[in-house]
């Protein structure tokens, strides 16, 4: 019998928590029992084993990132959705380090394919309309945008930045700025 108070929902946030405190590598259902003050066995009707927890992980990451993704681009377009999409990223990597780092977990494609991933695409594609490009180069531009902010606040929160000037948010202006500019002035395809 499940323990009183013990959910699915409950036992992903609490696991998404300690991502955030321990690192998302160091979730387990033997430390998330642990949390609990139960046995890991008790876990087991709720998650499936320490895999499925870190997936559930993820998937609330990844859900949580489009929530505040779409409530930042709404209203805004061109540069000003730019940069609201990118501080989502940012700032969601240092408030949540653990669940920024699930959300960046491969998913196999069925899970994928089911999770708020898909939103992710579709609002970057939403900011590329104000950008007026056609496919392929859309698709090129969301992998750009992808590949900058998530290597970029991956650099950022390992301290890759910390040690010479200038500051890592007149850089990632600037970066915001090049990219604004490069969407705006897309190159023709050889």
């Amino acid at each position: 019998m499940a323990r009183a108070g013990l959910t699915t929902e409950r036992l992903t946030r609490a696991g998404a928590e300690l991502a955030d405190e321990v690192g998302f590598d160091r979730v387990t259902v033997s430390e998330l029992a642990r949390r609990f003050d139960v046995k890991a066995a008790s876990l087991y009707s709720h998650v499936k084993n320490s895999q499925d927890l870190r997936t559930r992980i993820a998937l609330l990451a990844l859900e949580e990132l489009a929530d505040r993704a779409s409530g930042a681009l709404a209203g805004r377009a061109g540069k000003d959705a730019l940069a609201a999409l990118a501080n989502v990223y940012r700032d969601y990597a240092r408030e949540h380090p653990g669940r920024y780092a699930a959300a960046q977990t491969r998913l196999d494609p069925k899970t994928t394919a089911a999770s708020a991933g898909v939103r992710h695409a579709q609002l970057t594609r939403a900011l590329l309309r104000g950008y007026d490009l056609a496919e392929p180069d859309q698709t090129h531009a969301v992998r750009l945008l992808g590949s900058v902010f998530h290597g970029y606040v991956s650099l950022e929160m390992g301290g890759g930045f910390s040690h010479s000037a200038p500051d890592t948010q007149e850089t990632w202006t600037r970066i915001l700025d090049a990219l604004d500019a490069l969407l705006r002035n897309w190159p023709a395809p050889r």
